[in-house]
C-alpha cells in the first residue's frame, strides 16, 4: 500500500484539517513546514479575494505542498473552484457536497481532488467522478458530522472504493494513527488536536477550554434537524439542544449559531461560541509546536506497529 506521503510528496502521511476561519495561509504553511499537508480553510471565507490571498500568503511561507478545502454549500463555491485552477493549487480536499462538477476541469488543471465522505455509498459515487482519494470522516470529529463511527467507517470504504483513503476523526496520538493503518487507511486527517499547537490562530480562551475539557465533553448540536455539528458543551450548545428537543424551529435555532464560530476563534467567547472540537479533546493536555504534535503522533505510530508485531511473532 502507497502512503499519503508518498502520493502527496509531503514528509508524513497526515493532513491538516481544513477548518473554517482556523486554517488560515499562515497555519496551513505551518502544517506544511513541520510535514503534513496544510489546507486553507475555504469555509471561512467571505469571498474569492479572501480565499487568493491566503493562497498567497501560504505560498509565501513554505515552498512544501499545501492545498485548500472548499465546502461546497458556500456562496462562493463556484468562484472558489476557479481559484484554485488561477493560483495553482496542488490539492483540493472538499466537503458537504458532491464536487463532481468541478472534478474533470481541476483534474484538467493537474489538481489532486479528495473528497471527504461520511458513507461508503458517497464514496462508491465519487470514485466514478475521477477523484484521486477520499477522506473517511467519522463522527468523532469536530465540526460538522456524519453518523458512522471511524472504526466502522474506514473498512467498508476501503472496501467500496478502489481508491486511497485516509482516515478521520478520533485521531490525536500514535495509536489512533496506527489503528488507521490496521483499518486499511493510507494516512490520516486530524483537526482537533492541532487547535492546541502554537502556532494555531484562535483565542487563547478557546484553547484554555480544549485543554480543560474531559472524554465526555463534547456534544451534537443539531441532530434531530439534519445539520449535526459537533462542539464543546457550554451555555450555547446545552442551550441549543435544549430548545431542539422542545421543538424549536429552524430560525430561533439559527439564532444560536448565527456567527457563533467566529466568536469562538476571534473573540474567545466561551459562553455562547462555538467550540468545534472532537472526541479527542479531552486528549489535549498542553500547547505545542505543530512540528512536536506531528514528530509524537509519526513515532507513536512507528512504536506501536512495532509493538503490534512483537504480539504477532
Amino acid at each position: 500500500m502507497k502512503l499519503l506521503n508518498e502520493i502527496l510528496g509531503t514528509k508524513y502521511p497526515i493532513i491538516q484539517g481544513g477548518m473554517a476561519n482556523i486554517a488560515t495561509g499562515e497555519f496551513a504553511a505551518a502544517c506544511s513546514n513541520a510535514g503534513a499537508l496544510g489546507l486553507i480553510g475555504g469555509g471561512g471565507m467571505r469571498s474569492g479575494d479572501d480565499l487568493r490571498a491566503h493562497i498567497r500568503r501560504c505560498r509565501e511561507l513554505t515552498d512544501k505542498p499545501f492545498g485548500v478545502n472548499i465546502m461546497l454549500m458556500h456562496p462562493c463555491a463556484d468562484e472558489f473552484a476557479q481559484i484554485v485552477i488561477d493560483e495553482k493549487v496542488p490539492v483540493v480536499t472538499t466537503g458537504a457536497g458532491n464536487p463532481g462538477k468541478y472534478v474533470a476541469k481541476w483534474k484538467e488543471a493537474g489538481i489532486v481532488v479528495i473528497p471527504v465522505v461520511a458513507a461508503a455509498v458517497l464514496a462508491k459515487h465519487l470514485a466514478k467522478t475521477g477523484v484521486d482519494a477520499v477522506i473517511a470522516e467519522g463522527t468523532e470529529s469536530g465540526g460538522h458530522v456524519g453518523e458512522m463511527t471511524t472504526m466502522a467507517l474506514v473498512p467498508q470504504v476501503v472496501d467500496a472504493v478502489d481508491l486511497p483513503v485516509i482516515a478521520a476523526g478520533g485521531i490525536a496520538d500514535g495509536r489512533q494513527m496506527a489503528a488507521a493503518f490496521a483499518l486499511g487507511a493510507c494516512g490520516v486527517q486530524i483537526g482537533t488536536c492541532l487547535l492546541t499547537s502554537t502556532e494555531c490562530p484562535i483565542h487563547e480562551n478557546y484553547k484554555k477550554a480544549l485543554l480543560k475539557a474531559k472524554d465526555s465533553d463534547t456534544i451534537v448540536t443539531g441532530r434531530i434537524g439534519g445539520t449535526p455539528v459537533r462542539v464543546l458543551k457550554n451555555k450555547m450548545a446545552r442551550e441549543y439542544v435544549r430548545r431542539e428537543k422542545e421543538g424549536a424551529d429552524k430560525m430561533e435555532l439559527e439564532n444560536y449559531t448565527l456567527g457563533s464560530l467566529r466568536r469562538a476563534v476571534f473573540d474567545g467567547d466561551t459562553d455562547t461560541g462555538s467550540l468545534m472540537a472532537g472526541q479527542v479533546a479531552g486528549m489535549l493536555h498542553d500547547i505545542r509546536p505543530v512540528a512536536d504534535i506531528l514528530d509524537e503522533l509519526w513515532d507513536g505510530a512507528q512504536k506501536r506497529i512495532r509493538e503490534i508485531q512483537t504480539i504477532a511473532d
